[in-house]
């Protein structure tokens, strides 16, 4: 397998987020040339060593990527269009990302822009179907409908189901916005810059279920650019020193279980969060806790609090402790949207995922401000749209980079995890083997199991080399393949529910090492129906 090539993100820049009309010498082309330029000259190139550019936007006529691009000259550099609801930024960069990737282009750039309208976002066809029809469609039929804002109503709902599942309160929604509205006081960009009281919240204008106004991000115009580039053209410049690292980044868009479970929470997108995030740790040697800072797409403050779980920054339920004990801000376990987030920095559609991305490269580069995190070395993005798509991306400095990975949980931990159960009654199987599998199967396997309890990892080492075996967590031998798969997955995988060869390709686990022996894994699960039958049925 050839080696990743890896993408350096080494200039950002943006405008300051404006709410819609308030600047009337603010048309999107005038704000696409402040951002491109500070991108530019953050990155110390110009725009001839651009060789592409993926230009996101969600309303405006064709071609208005090329428009806008016209501002910074005539090059024939070919422009992409890109749109994708909300998530249209992020998607531009993973576009330009996949650019540098396939060894087409050394530098290009990413761009989003939005020029908006004021109020609500409204559909602008009425003569053809809906792209959230089928969304609004089964919150009808969960919960109805009324006057308010459709997209208010969607997250609203995820909160109410949210309160009425775990206990979760109003006021851990409301204390999110509290939080992001105070980040926001220190970041010039932010549309909005003050700080209110955990009542000024809760008293603002109602909006839907435990919304209100001040817990609902504002439409806004503004733009963000990114410049990424291959190592190569790093070391040429000699950017090695702010050069950020793209460590992982995934895009998935909508699962069977957001329209088949009737779950308010899934179908705003939480399945479609938690496999991207799946994805992202099991392609890196991180966890969720060894992240510091965070921008997340908390366009409602009950989005904020359920992406928290989606993510794996706390056990599913436990958003309102996280919000409770101060784990989502300074001197907490993470720092969640220091630039105040979309309810506060606001949200004009095309350019949010590219501030986000923005934001996270000062935080890591130590150029953040007043609202720097105190030594941010792990950076992790989320970025949705309805309809649906989700973008999560992982980010650290690229060059001479100190070990990030924080400590997992010791060997006294094991039983938190669910794969807990599952090796000891796979360790009993084996030692009641007595139809000689193990024998089929002479090998050392390692399982790496991430996600775990708060974000943790634990290993266990499968050792049939001699006699019936046995299973050690934290074990010392030396595997011949590691097999790495989050907790969540464990069981499936095991007992055999879980195809490996599907989940290998759908990026569920990965391996490492001698891939016969996973091969010899895959085979004895084919073989051994009873035993497994047996497993599942413990399980």
């Amino acid at each position: 397998m050839s080696q990743r090539t890896k993408v350096y993100i080494i200039g950002v820049g943006m405008t300051k987020f404006e709410k819609p009309g308030k600047r009337t010498d603010f048309d999107y082309p005038v704000m696409v040339k402040e951002a491109v330029t500070k991108a530019l000259e953050d990155a110390k190139v110009s725009y001839d060593n651009v060789k592409a550019a993926c230009v996101g936007y969600v309303y405006g006529d064709s071609a208005c990527g090329q428009r806008a691009l016209y501002q910074m000259g005539f090059t024939g550099c070919p422009i992409y269009n890109v749109n994708n609801n909300c998530a249209t930024g992020s998607t531009a960069l993973m576009m330009a990302k996949q650019f540098i990737e396939s060894g087409s282009s050394d530098c290009v750039l990413a761009l989003g822009f939005e020029k908006m309208e004021t109020g609500s976002v409204m559909p602008k066809y009425m003569d053809r179907t809906n792209p959230l029809d089928k969304h609004v469609e089964l919150m009808v039929h969960i919960a109805g409908i009324n006057e308010s804002p459709v997209t208010a109503q969607l997250f609203g709902n995820a909160g109410l189901e949210h309160m009425r599942k775990y206990g979760t309160k109003v006021e851990h929604f409301a204390k999110i916005a509290c939080k992001n509205h105070l980040h926001s006081t220190n970041n010039p960009y932010s549309q909005f810059q003050e700080r209110y009281t955990l009542d000024e919240v809760m008293k603002s204008p109602k909006v839907f279920g435990p919304l209100t106004k001040l817990q609902c991000c504002p439409t806004s115009d503004g733009a963000a650019a990114v410049v990424l580039a291959n190592e190569d053209f790093v070391r040429k410049r000699r950017l090695e020193s702010q050069a950020v690292e793209i460590v992982a980044m995934e895009m998935v868009s909508d699962l069977a279980s957001t329209f088949t479970e009737r779950s308010s929470i899934k179908l705003v997108g939480y399945d479609m969060t938690k496999r991207a995030a799946e994805k992202v740790f099991t392609q890196s040697s991180y966890k969720p806790s060894d992240v510091d800072v965070i921008e997340l797409h908390d366009c409602f403050s009950t989005n904020e609090l359920i992406t928290y779980e989606a993510l794996g920054l706390c056990p599913p339920g436990d958003g309102g402790k996280l919000v409770d004990t101060g784990d989502n801000t300074y001197r907490g376990k993470y720092v969640i949207n220091p630039s105040g987030g979309l309810i506060s920095k606001g949200h004009p559609l095309g350019a949010t995922g590219l501030a986000q991305c923005a934001e996270l490269c000062w935080q890591l580069r130590g150029e953040a401000g007043k609202r720097q995190v105190p030594n941010a070395k792990l950076a992790l993005q989320h970025n949705i749209g309805l309809g649906g798509v989700v973008v999560v991306a992982l980010y650290r400095m690229g060059f001479n980079q100190p070990d990030i990975t924080k400590s997992n949980l010791s060997a006294s931990d094991s039983d938190q995890f669910k794969a807990s159960a599952l090796f000891k009654l796979l360790d009993i199987a084996m030692q009641e083997d007595e139809e000689n599998l193990v024998e089929k199967v002479r090998g050392v396997f390692g399982f790496k199991v991430i996600n775990g309890p708060g974000g943790a990892e634990g290993f266990w080492v499968v050792d049939s080399k001699v006699g019936k075996g046995k299973v050690e967590y934290n074990g010392k031998t030396k595997p011949d393949v590691i097999i790495t798969i989050s907790d969540m997955d464990i069981v499936d995988f095991i007992s055999g529910k879980l195809n490996p060869q599907k989940a290998f390709f759908q990026g569920k686990i990965k391996i490492q090492g001698n891939m016969g022996m996973a091969m010899k894994l895959i085979e004895l699960q084919k073989r051994a129906g009873k035993k497994i039958e047996l497993l599942r049925s413990k399980l």
